[in-house]
Protein backbone atom coordinates (compact mmCIF):
# COMPACT_ATOMS: atom_id res chain seq x y z
CA UNK A 1 0.00 0.00 0.00
CA UNK A 2 2.58 2.30 0.82
CA UNK A 3 4.26 2.02 -2.37
CA UNK A 4 0.78 2.55 -4.05
CA UNK A 5 0.61 5.49 -2.24
CA UNK A 6 4.16 6.88 -3.25
CA UNK A 7 3.36 6.12 -7.06
CA UNK A 8 0.40 8.09 -6.78
CA UNK A 9 1.99 11.18 -4.64
CA UNK A 10 4.36 11.50 -7.15
CA UNK A 11 1.84 10.92 -10.13
CA UNK A 12 -0.20 14.15 -8.63
CA UNK A 13 3.12 16.44 -7.92
CA UNK A 14 4.22 15.54 -11.62
CA UNK A 15 0.64 16.11 -12.65
CA UNK A 16 0.44 19.72 -10.69
CA UNK A 17 4.24 20.50 -12.21
CA UNK A 18 2.72 19.66 -15.35
CA UNK A 19 -0.61 22.23 -14.82
CA UNK A 20 2.06 25.09 -13.47
CA UNK A 21 4.08 24.90 -16.54
CA UNK A 22 1.10 25.42 -19.43
CA UNK A 23 -0.84 27.62 -17.16
CA UNK A 24 0.97 30.62 -18.44
CA UNK A 25 0.09 29.34 -21.39
CA UNK A 26 -3.45 28.93 -20.54
CA UNK A 27 -4.15 32.02 -18.91
CA UNK A 28 -2.62 33.81 -22.04
CA UNK A 29 -5.09 31.94 -24.39
CA UNK A 30 -8.32 32.54 -22.37
CA UNK A 31 -7.42 36.76 -21.80
CA UNK A 32 -6.18 37.53 -24.88
CA UNK A 33 -8.78 34.71 -27.19
CA UNK A 34 -11.07 33.69 -25.40
CA UNK A 35 -12.57 35.99 -23.46
CA UNK A 36 -12.48 38.63 -25.81
CA UNK A 37 -14.32 36.24 -28.56
CA UNK A 38 -16.67 36.27 -25.82
CA UNK A 39 -16.98 40.04 -25.43
CA UNK A 40 -16.98 40.06 -29.24
CA UNK A 41 -20.09 37.71 -29.39
CA UNK A 42 -22.07 39.92 -26.47
CA UNK A 43 -21.04 42.85 -28.44
CA UNK A 44 -22.29 41.56 -31.65
CA UNK A 45 -25.90 41.91 -29.90
CA UNK A 46 -25.31 45.63 -28.56
CA UNK A 47 -25.51 49.16 -29.45
CA UNK A 48 -22.27 51.01 -28.51
CA UNK A 49 -23.33 54.03 -26.61
CA UNK A 50 -19.21 54.92 -25.94
CA UNK A 51 -16.28 54.34 -23.45
CA UNK A 52 -17.22 50.77 -23.30
CA UNK A 53 -20.87 51.10 -22.23
CA UNK A 54 -23.13 48.48 -24.69
CA UNK A 55 -27.12 48.37 -24.88
CA UNK A 56 -28.76 45.17 -25.35
CA UNK A 57 -30.41 45.61 -28.86
CA UNK A 58 -31.01 41.52 -29.64
CA UNK A 59 -30.65 40.72 -33.21
CA UNK A 60 -30.74 43.86 -34.72
CA UNK A 61 -27.06 44.31 -36.25
CA UNK A 62 -27.33 41.21 -37.93
CA UNK A 63 -30.31 42.16 -39.59
CA UNK A 64 -28.90 45.22 -40.60
CA UNK A 65 -25.92 43.42 -41.70
CA UNK A 66 -27.47 41.06 -43.57
CA UNK A 67 -29.71 43.89 -45.45
CA UNK A 68 -26.22 46.11 -45.63
CA UNK A 69 -25.03 45.87 -49.60
CA UNK A 70 -21.85 46.38 -48.73
CA UNK A 71 -21.54 43.15 -46.29
CA UNK A 72 -22.60 40.87 -48.82
CA UNK A 73 -20.23 42.75 -51.47
CA UNK A 74 -17.10 42.01 -48.66
CA UNK A 75 -18.15 38.46 -48.34
CA UNK A 76 -18.29 38.24 -52.37
CA UNK A 77 -14.59 39.84 -52.01
CA UNK A 78 -13.40 37.27 -49.29
CA UNK A 79 -14.18 34.36 -50.76
CA UNK A 80 -13.31 35.69 -54.22
CA UNK A 81 -9.96 36.28 -53.04
CA UNK A 82 -9.88 32.41 -51.21
CA UNK A 83 -10.51 31.09 -54.70
CA UNK A 84 -7.85 33.13 -56.50
CA UNK A 85 -5.02 32.90 -54.07
CA UNK A 86 -5.71 29.51 -51.98
CA UNK A 87 -5.16 26.59 -55.24
CA UNK A 88 -2.65 28.59 -57.12
CA UNK A 89 -0.37 29.35 -54.27
CA UNK A 90 -0.63 25.90 -52.91
CA UNK A 91 0.37 24.37 -56.39
CA UNK A 92 3.02 27.10 -56.53
CA UNK A 93 4.17 26.18 -53.64
CA UNK A 94 4.19 22.23 -54.23
CA UNK A 95 5.87 22.93 -57.41
CA UNK A 96 8.56 25.21 -55.98
CA UNK A 97 8.99 22.28 -52.78
CA UNK A 98 9.50 19.64 -55.42
CA UNK A 99 12.10 21.78 -57.53
CA UNK A 100 14.27 22.93 -54.16
CA UNK A 101 14.26 19.00 -53.06
CA UNK A 102 15.35 18.29 -56.44
CA UNK A 103 19.20 17.78 -56.68
CA UNK A 104 20.31 21.00 -57.55
CA UNK A 105 23.13 23.60 -56.96
CA UNK A 106 22.81 26.37 -54.16
CA UNK A 107 19.39 24.52 -53.45
CA UNK A 108 19.97 26.53 -49.73
CA UNK A 109 20.31 29.76 -51.37
CA UNK A 110 17.00 29.07 -52.93
CA UNK A 111 15.19 28.31 -50.05
CA UNK A 112 16.54 31.45 -48.30
CA UNK A 113 15.25 33.50 -51.55
CA UNK A 114 12.04 31.92 -51.51
CA UNK A 115 11.55 32.22 -47.82
CA UNK A 116 12.63 35.91 -47.99
CA UNK A 117 8.89 37.66 -48.50
CA UNK A 118 8.15 36.09 -45.05
CA UNK A 119 10.67 38.20 -43.52
CA UNK A 120 10.14 41.48 -44.94
CA UNK A 121 7.95 44.34 -43.30
CA UNK A 122 4.70 44.07 -44.95
CA UNK A 123 4.80 47.93 -45.64
CA UNK A 124 8.13 47.44 -47.44
CA UNK A 125 6.68 44.71 -49.63
CA UNK A 126 3.51 46.54 -50.28
CA UNK A 127 5.57 49.85 -51.12
CA UNK A 128 7.34 47.73 -53.76
CA UNK A 129 4.52 46.17 -55.37
CA UNK A 130 2.37 49.67 -55.54
CA UNK A 131 5.48 51.00 -57.39
CA UNK A 132 5.45 47.88 -60.07
CA UNK A 133 1.74 48.16 -60.12
CA UNK A 134 1.60 52.13 -60.82
CA UNK A 135 -0.67 53.04 -63.64
CA UNK A 136 1.62 55.46 -64.70
CA UNK A 137 5.53 54.53 -64.06
CA UNK A 138 4.90 51.04 -62.71
CA UNK A 139 7.57 48.55 -63.88
CA UNK A 140 4.46 46.10 -65.35
CA UNK A 141 3.37 48.77 -67.41
CA UNK A 142 6.61 49.35 -68.75
CA UNK A 143 7.24 45.75 -69.44
CA UNK A 144 4.26 44.81 -71.77
CA UNK A 145 3.41 48.99 -72.90
CA UNK A 146 -0.08 48.78 -71.42
CA UNK A 147 -1.57 51.54 -69.53
CA UNK A 148 -3.55 49.23 -67.26
CA UNK A 149 -4.89 50.71 -63.60
CA UNK A 150 -3.95 47.72 -62.11
CA UNK A 151 -4.84 49.01 -57.99
CA UNK A 152 -7.57 51.57 -59.24
CA UNK A 153 -9.35 49.51 -61.42
CA UNK A 154 -12.21 47.88 -59.60
CA UNK A 155 -12.09 44.82 -61.79
CA UNK A 156 -8.19 44.41 -61.64
CA UNK A 157 -7.45 45.31 -58.13
CA UNK A 158 -8.23 42.23 -56.23
CA UNK A 159 -6.43 40.16 -58.55
CA UNK A 160 -3.46 42.40 -58.06
CA UNK A 161 -3.89 41.82 -54.16
CA UNK A 162 -3.82 38.00 -55.03
CA UNK A 163 -1.24 38.28 -56.73
CA UNK A 164 0.78 39.87 -53.86
CA UNK A 165 -0.40 37.16 -51.18
CA UNK A 166 0.50 34.66 -53.42
CA UNK A 167 4.28 36.20 -53.91
CA UNK A 168 4.50 36.55 -50.33
CA UNK A 169 3.13 32.91 -49.23
CA UNK A 170 4.86 30.72 -51.78
CA UNK A 171 8.18 30.55 -49.92
CA UNK A 172 6.93 29.83 -46.52
CA UNK A 173 4.10 27.22 -47.76
CA UNK A 174 6.88 25.65 -49.81
CA UNK A 175 9.15 25.15 -46.92
CA UNK A 176 6.44 23.63 -44.82
CA UNK A 177 5.95 21.25 -48.00
CA UNK A 178 9.77 20.67 -48.30
CA UNK A 179 9.99 19.16 -45.11
CA UNK A 180 6.97 16.82 -45.76
CA UNK A 181 8.88 16.04 -49.30
CA UNK A 182 11.95 14.99 -47.35
CA UNK A 183 10.68 12.15 -45.35
CA UNK A 184 9.50 10.16 -48.02
CA UNK A 185 11.51 7.54 -48.35
CA UNK A 186 13.80 7.11 -51.39
CA UNK A 187 13.38 3.16 -51.61
CA UNK A 188 10.21 4.17 -52.89
CA UNK A 189 10.85 5.69 -56.14
CA UNK A 190 13.79 2.96 -56.61
CA UNK A 191 11.30 0.09 -56.28
CA UNK A 192 9.40 2.44 -58.64
CA UNK A 193 11.96 3.08 -60.93
CA UNK A 194 12.63 -0.53 -61.58
CA UNK A 195 9.03 -0.50 -62.30
CA UNK A 196 9.57 1.76 -65.43
CA UNK A 197 7.11 4.26 -63.51
CA UNK A 198 8.17 7.70 -65.49
CA UNK A 199 8.83 10.83 -63.10
CA UNK A 200 4.81 11.93 -63.61
CA UNK A 201 3.81 8.79 -62.56
CA UNK A 202 5.94 8.76 -59.55
CA UNK A 203 4.91 11.99 -58.40
CA UNK A 204 1.18 11.09 -58.81
CA UNK A 205 1.39 7.71 -57.23
CA UNK A 206 4.34 8.54 -54.54
CA UNK A 207 4.63 12.11 -53.73
CA UNK A 208 0.84 13.25 -54.07
CA UNK A 209 -0.31 10.90 -51.70
CA UNK A 210 3.00 10.79 -49.20
CA UNK A 211 2.99 14.16 -48.80
CA UNK A 212 -0.70 15.01 -48.43
CA UNK A 213 -0.88 15.18 -44.68
CA UNK A 214 2.04 18.32 -44.97
CA UNK A 215 -0.20 19.26 -48.15
CA UNK A 216 -3.77 19.37 -45.92
CA UNK A 217 -2.30 21.27 -42.91
CA UNK A 218 -0.91 24.11 -45.72
CA UNK A 219 -3.75 24.01 -47.01
CA UNK A 220 -6.20 25.23 -43.45
CA UNK A 221 -3.60 27.61 -42.69
CA UNK A 222 -3.64 29.25 -46.17
CA UNK A 223 -7.31 28.90 -46.32
CA UNK A 224 -7.92 30.52 -43.07
CA UNK A 225 -4.84 33.11 -43.46
CA UNK A 226 -7.18 34.42 -46.98
CA UNK A 227 -10.36 34.64 -45.06
CA UNK A 228 -8.99 36.91 -42.54
CA UNK A 229 -6.84 39.19 -44.73
CA UNK A 230 -6.90 42.79 -43.72
CA UNK A 231 -3.01 44.31 -43.86
CA UNK A 232 -2.61 43.99 -47.53
CA UNK A 233 -5.67 45.20 -48.74
CA UNK A 234 -5.56 48.28 -45.79
CA UNK A 235 -2.08 48.78 -47.53
CA UNK A 236 -2.42 48.23 -51.15
CA UNK A 237 -6.36 50.45 -51.50
CA UNK A 238 -6.67 53.74 -49.81
CA UNK A 239 -9.59 54.69 -48.64
CA UNK A 240 -10.35 57.49 -51.69
CA UNK A 241 -9.46 54.41 -54.44
CA UNK A 242 -12.63 53.93 -56.39
CA UNK A 243 -11.79 50.20 -56.52
CA UNK A 244 -12.29 49.68 -52.79
CA UNK A 245 -15.85 48.39 -52.81
CA UNK A 246 -14.50 45.68 -55.19
CA UNK A 247 -11.58 44.97 -52.90
CA UNK A 248 -12.59 45.35 -49.05
CA UNK A 249 -12.54 42.25 -47.26
CA UNK A 250 -14.91 41.31 -44.17
CA UNK A 251 -12.01 41.95 -41.89
CA UNK A 252 -11.63 45.66 -43.89
CA UNK A 253 -15.05 46.20 -43.77
CA UNK A 254 -15.25 45.12 -39.51
CA UNK A 255 -12.38 47.88 -39.78
CA UNK A 256 -14.07 50.52 -41.22
CA UNK A 257 -17.69 49.63 -38.83
CA UNK A 258 -15.58 49.70 -35.90
CA UNK A 259 -12.96 52.03 -35.88
CA UNK A 260 -14.17 54.49 -38.64
CA UNK A 261 -17.89 54.55 -38.23
CA UNK A 262 -17.77 54.03 -34.49
CA UNK A 263 -20.16 50.93 -34.98
CA UNK A 264 -18.96 48.38 -32.74
CA UNK A 265 -21.76 46.08 -32.33
CA UNK A 266 -22.08 45.86 -36.02
CA UNK A 267 -17.98 45.29 -36.44
CA UNK A 268 -18.31 42.87 -34.00
CA UNK A 269 -21.20 40.96 -35.85
CA UNK A 270 -19.18 41.28 -38.78
CA UNK A 271 -16.37 39.43 -36.81
CA UNK A 272 -18.85 36.54 -36.08
CA UNK A 273 -19.71 36.17 -39.11
CA UNK A 274 -16.38 35.92 -40.32
CA UNK A 275 -15.90 33.26 -37.46
CA UNK A 276 -18.40 31.06 -38.11
CA UNK A 277 -17.63 31.82 -42.32
CA UNK A 278 -13.76 29.98 -41.10
CA UNK A 279 -15.28 27.29 -38.99
CA UNK A 280 -17.48 25.66 -41.87
CA UNK A 281 -14.76 25.83 -44.12
CA UNK A 282 -12.32 24.33 -42.11
CA UNK A 283 -15.10 21.65 -40.77
CA UNK A 284 -15.39 20.92 -45.01
CA UNK A 285 -11.56 20.64 -45.20
CA UNK A 286 -12.07 18.21 -42.60
CA UNK A 287 -14.38 16.14 -44.17
CA UNK A 288 -12.85 16.53 -47.72
CA UNK A 289 -9.55 14.45 -45.90
CA UNK A 290 -11.21 11.58 -45.89
CA UNK A 291 -10.40 10.90 -49.33
CA UNK A 292 -7.60 12.34 -50.23
CA UNK A 293 -5.42 12.81 -47.87
CA UNK A 294 -2.97 9.53 -46.88
CA UNK A 295 -1.34 8.74 -43.39
CA UNK A 296 -0.36 5.17 -43.78
CA UNK A 297 3.74 4.92 -44.12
Amino acid sequence: MNGKNKISRAARIEQNWGWFMVAPTIIGLVVLNVWPFIQTIYASFCEHLGFGNYKFIGLGNYVNMFQNADFWKATGNTLLFCVLTVPVGIFLSLLVAVMLNAKVKFKGGFRTIFFLPMVCAPAAVTMVWRWIFNADYGVLNQIFGSHVAWITDPNVALVSCAVVAIWSAIGYDAVLLLSGLQNISKSYYEAASIDGASKVTQFFKITLPMVSPTLFVTMIMRLMASLKVYDLIYMMVEETNPALTNVQSLIYLFYRESFVAGSRGSGSAIAVWTVLLIGVATLFQFWGQKKWVNYEV
